[in-house]
């Protein structure tokens, strides 16, 4: 799958808060733990990101068409804090592909593909961190194939996560395979 085909943009938390309401709250995005959250949960959790100087969120585009979402965020102030050392240049990051009633095969492994090379474009980003659910295999696979490694479990206060990390010369190395 052609990654010039994926583009970003801000996400803005009222006008997309619809939208995203439609892909956490579906039974595919169960490990996003928002499925019951009311539309207006979705505008204040993304409101509250947006006002946030250490997680931001993005709107994936295929083809100029929303289908996915990404946080980043600086594991230093969100998510992470005490639970690791976090090293200068590590950025933290989430994504979520939107349902769909006809998959692609090989789409979320070309967007989370996309995520990590937009991460990556910035120099000062030496390496990401992700934290799934222990029981989210599926993301296992997908973050192994674009070079993350995982390096132990750790206990947050909403799941029991796997700890993994991807520097650019892993992920280079992995998407050239």
């Amino acid at each position: 799958m052609n990654s010039t085909a994926f583009t970003f943009r801000p996400l803005d938390p009222l006008k997309d808060a619809q939208l995203l309401h439609g892909w956490v709250t579906h039974p595919k995005a169960s490990f996003w733990m928002m499925g019951d959250a009311r539309l207006e949960d979705v505008e204040r959790a993304y409101m509250q990101i947006a006002a946030d100087e250490h997680h931001h969120a993005l709107l994936g585009l295929h083809e100029g068409v929303p289908a996915f979402l990404m946080e980043q965020y600086d594991p230093a102030h969100r998510e992470l804090v005490g639970l690791y050392e976090p090293e200068p240049g590590d950025v933290g990051m989430h994504f979520l592909v939107a349902p769909t009633e006809t998959p692609v095969h090989g789409f979320t492994r070309a967007v989370v593909t996309a995520v990590v090379r937009h991460l990556f474009q910035d120099p000062a980003v030496g390496r990401i961190v992700v934290e799934p659910d222990v029981r989210n295999r599926a993301v296992h696979a997908l973050n192994a194939a674009v070079g993350f490694v995982a390096e132990r479990e750790i206990d947050k206060p909403e799941k029991r996560a796997l700890l993994s990390f991807c520097t650019r010369e892993r992920f280079e190395k992995a998407v050239a395979a």
